[in-house]
């Protein structure tokens, strides 16, 4: 009476590993309900059931690798089951009939018993699906203790350490959505269940209070308003983003001759030539050049928006705290353009003369330490942002022309990058371009 569940064709995967194991031996399951999960170095992915019924033993466990056609379970089919019972219901329904000599009266299919309990019909509009306590395990799971959710829920669940067979399904058949799990943490929060799995995810270790004047004389000095805001801003992103940083070095040489030529014709139009509008400019054509640098991701996370407008913030460094005023449309500005504006925006930084708006609709943000010292460092993405370039001092360094070593100035600088949307080869590539630009000033004129 029962049936061998193998592994379905999965195209051209083989020897693919078992990550999960969905089910338990003697649990019900219905038909295209999730057995197992696998993964190969390409996809995840699920083996749904052939059929509804009752696992009788599993021939797989966690680790072992599978490929098409392999043995993964027997079960018994439900139809063969109802089947078997029915042919017992008809062979006792014909003993009692050879023992009674009148026949049986039995209710009537649309009269149901006086003692079965009748749901009442939902009024209009209300769900059916009555929501289950933030502990309790969802009625409408289809094996027991085991969640119906598809493996990218299922690593979100883990990611944000929810243990998922505790989350009811509002899908199709109980399925576990993403929002399931969201809505599971924000009840588990509301509700102080600190101890729970979702709020642990969440919960950092409390820093120890100190006494420290037992150990001499303290003086507690209340921080900046700017720090307060900006440090709270830092933290959100520090925890929310996860962050790769990305080190190369430019050879500056070409450049740095070239702003100290344009230097006096910069002072004769009342601006200050530094470095930074050259940086800003190359940064500007890599971010068109490569417009995954350019976006944000959505607050669901599944989408990104694409920005067709290139406006950098530039962190500057106030007696109030870090603040980042924005340049806009810098792909569209020259150099003593955006020098100039540069200039205006720092001075009213310092002065503390910029509006809100004046810090806000950055597409990238560029931290600068080389005027103050350091060899390398990894910034902080400014979120909603992706990414984020931290400049450190340059230096003249020898370097192999291939005849002999000659000094070169040499600029090092590290790239930060939100991992969810930027990989670690794209990083790569952007360093070098932005490089490759810096390296030759001709290249910002293309």
């Amino acid at each position: 009476m029962t049936i061998d569940v193998t592994v379905p064709d999965i195209g051209d995967f083989s020897d693919v590993e078992i990550i999960e194991l969905l089910v338990a031996e003697g649990d019900e399951v219905e038909e295209e309900a999730s057995l197992i999960t696998l993964e190969s170095d390409k996809a995840t992915m699920e083996i749904p059931s052939p059929a509804t019924g009752r696992v009788v033993s599993i021939r797989i466990k966690v680790g072992d690798r599978v490929a098409e056609g392999d043995l993964i379970l027997t079960m018994d089919p439900a139809d063969a089951a109802e089947t078997t019972a029915d042919n017992m219901a008809e062979m006792a329904e014909g003993d009692r009939a050879l023992d009674e000599p009148e026949p049986a009266i039995t209710p009537s299919p649309a009269s149901p018993a006086a003692d079965q309990d009748v749901a009442p019909a939902p009024l209009p509009g209300e769900s059916q699906r009555k929501p289950a306590p933030i502990d309790a395990p969802a009625p409408d799971r289809i094996t027991s203790g085991i969640a119906h959710a598809s493996p990218s829920v299922r690593r979100f669940a883990r990611e944000l350490g929810v243990d998922i067979s505790a989350v009811e399904g509002s899908g199709p058949k109980g399925r576990v959505t993403k929002e399931d799990v969201q809505g599971h943490i924000k009840r588990a929060l509301a509700d102080g269940q600190a101890a729970t799995e979702a709020s642990g995810a969440f919960r950092l270790p409390e820093a120890p209070k100190v006494d420290f004047s037992k150990f001499g004389e303290t003086e507690t000095v209340e921080l900046g308003r700017i720090k307060k805001i900006s440090g709270a801003h830092l933290h959100r992103a520090w925890l929310n983003i996860p962050h790769v940083t990305q080190f190369e070095e430019a050879d500056i040489t070409e450049l740095e001759e070239f702003r100290k030529e344009s230097k006096q014709r910069a002072e004769n139009a009342g601006i200050k030539l530094t470095f930074m509008p050259f940086l800003m400019k190359a940064c500007a054509n890599a971010l068109k050049a490569m417009p995954e640098f350019n976006s944000s991701l959505t607050p669901d996370g599944e989408s990104l928006v694409m920005k067709k407008y290139v406006h950098i913030g530039v962190a500057v460094d106030t007696d109030n705290g870090l603040m980042v005023p924005v340049v806009r449309d810098v792909d569209r500005k020259s150099i003593f353009q955006i020098a100039a504006e540069l200039m205006e925006i720092s001075g009213n930084a310092r002065a503390g003369k910029l509006s809100p708006s004046d810090m806000q609709g950055g597409c990238f943000s560029i931290s600068s330490l080389g005027g103050i010292g350091g060899t390398q460092f990894t910034p902080i993405v400014n979120s909603p942002e992706v990414a984020i370039l931290g400049v450190s001092r340059s230096q003249m360094k020898p370097v192999w022309n291939g005849e002999e070593f000659e000094p070169r100035l040499i600029m090092p600088f590290s790239l930060s990058y939100d991992h969810r949307v930027i990989d670690g080869a794209q990083g790569v590539r952007f360093t070098s371009y932005l490089a490759g630009l810096l390296s030759d000033i001709r290249t910002l004129l293309l």
